[in-house]
């Protein structure tokens, strides 16, 4: 069992074998594996273990093809190279050949690397050395990646070609973190209790709170994710792998950030993972009540979401001069409903399925008396999610809002009695 070491030997030979030699001293084995596409101005002079020419193979690229990488359009082959280390790395990890993963690069191999660390499992060491991971115009790109999963960055500033005195340091730091990983990493055990993944966020987080309170005293572990838009995407990630006996989604907002254009926009999957995997799935409105829309300059420079809604002609929560919240309307509430209503009619086992209204505040910013309180707007919201929802899933209101303890208890007891029907 050794560490995956991934980079292009015809552009950062030097660098990869000091790594590699370093890495050898340290007592860890090392498997190589070269992505190199061709355009790289060096003839290298070590062998690797996998060679791209097998890469690019199992990337479904033919033999002829494998062979002139250079000749071939630049996107196709990263995207092959990219599709066969996933298919590698995933075979060697599976056979337990690898106890970790170390990518070198700028890029070119940041592209081909990311998807590959990506899908290896949750706490398996994993780290990026790139010259190109903090380039702002590519930021949303590597979000879906470094949002997502656990993937540590070095971000070296300077180009690792060649060796100097700084690519020298940095590679020394990569070997140390890279060993330090692996040589205290040990697989996630299964965890003895039943486990709850639970989205949350500022305006619900006292009654997040009081929730994980009592689950976790009645032997429940509680792993929390802000639903700021990649944090409860990664939940859905996580829940639909099946590692979770429960998805308590009190924050499910993404998705209404998604239909309308705000800042928490967590992508078109959002309300699918525990569908997919057919776990018990228990939801509060928390976030449907409001689109996070700030920076606050935007009011004034004609920013299509704001023109477009009217935002600046509704109820605002404005933070700070970079968050800002409005208010959603009647219709924009009805849209959500309906939407919502869609995709959890599709849970193969909807008595698993529980969606709890706190009919006195969907936020701490919708109670009465706060800066974007509208009981029209929540009221048809429920109406339209009651008629739009399978009769098979619960719709339960209680009388609080979703900070106070008595919506807690109901949405901790939902949660229980949806677990122990899923495991009888």
């Amino acid at each position: 069992m050794g560490i995956a070491l991934i980079g292009m030997l015809d552009e950062r030979e030097e660098a990869l074998k000091y790594l590699r030699d370093r890495i050898r001293a340290r007592g860890q084995d090392v498997i190589l594996l070269d992505t190199s596409i061709g355009v790289g101005g060096i003839t290298p002079g070590i062998q690797p273990d996998f060679s791209n020419f097998e890469i690019a193979i199992k990337g479904g690229l033919g033999e002829e093809e494998a062979r002139n990488l250079k000749g071939l359009e630049r996107e196709r082959v990263t995207d092959a190279m990219a599709r066969g280390l996933m298919e590698l790395l995933a075979e060697l990890h599976s056979r337990g050949k690898i106890k970790g993963v170390l990518a070198v690069g700028g890029m070119t191999t940041s592209t081909i690397s990311l998807p590959a660390l990506k899908a290896l499992p949750f706490g398996f060491p994993k780290l990026l050395v790139s010259s190109a991971i903090a380039m702002p115009a590519y930021a949303t790109k590597f979000s879906q990646f470094l949002g997502l999963k656990d993937i540590t960055v070095l971000n070296t500033v300077v180009d690792t070609v060649g060796m100097n005195p700084l690519v020298k340091a940095l590679m020394d730091s990569a070997c140390g973190i890279i060993c330090g990983m692996v040589e205290g990493w040990e697989p996630i055990a299964k965890p003895e209790r039943p486990t709850v993944a639970m989205t949350e966020l500022g305006f619900c987080d006292k009654g997040a709170q009081l929730v994980r309170d009592i689950l976790t005293k009645d032997g429940y572990e509680v792993i929390s994710f802000h639903a700021t838009g990649l944090g409860d995407r990664a939940a859905e990630e996580l829940v639909a792998q099946g590692i979770f006996q429960c998805f308590l989604d009190l924050v499910p907002a993404g998705l209404s950030e998604h239909l309308l254009g705000g800042n928490r926009d967590a992508g078109p999957e959002r309300l699918t993972g525990a569908v997919r995997a057919g776990v018990p799935y228990v939801l509060a409105p928390c976030g449907f009540d409001m689109i996070s829309c700030g920076p606050i300059e935007r009011r004034d420079k004609a920013d299509p979401l704001w023109t477009q809604r009217g935002l600046a002609q509704r109820k605002l929560l404005v933070q700070d001069s970079m968050r800002v919240q409005a208010r959603t309307t009647v219709q924009e509430m009805e849209l959500i409903a309906r939407e919502v209503a869609q995709r959890l009619n599709r849970h193969p086992r909807k008595e698993l399925v529980k969606f709890l209204i706190p009919v006195k505040g969907f936020s701490s910013l919708s109670v009465e008396g706060g800066p974007l309180h509208d009981p029209e707007a929540d009221s048809a919201f429920l109406k339209c999610l009651k008629e739009n929802l399978s009769e098979e899933i619960t719709v339960r209101e209680v009388e609080a809002n979703i900070n106070e303890p008595a919506f807690a208890k109901a949405v901790a007891e939902s949660v229980k009695e949806a677990v122990r029907r899923f495991q009888a």
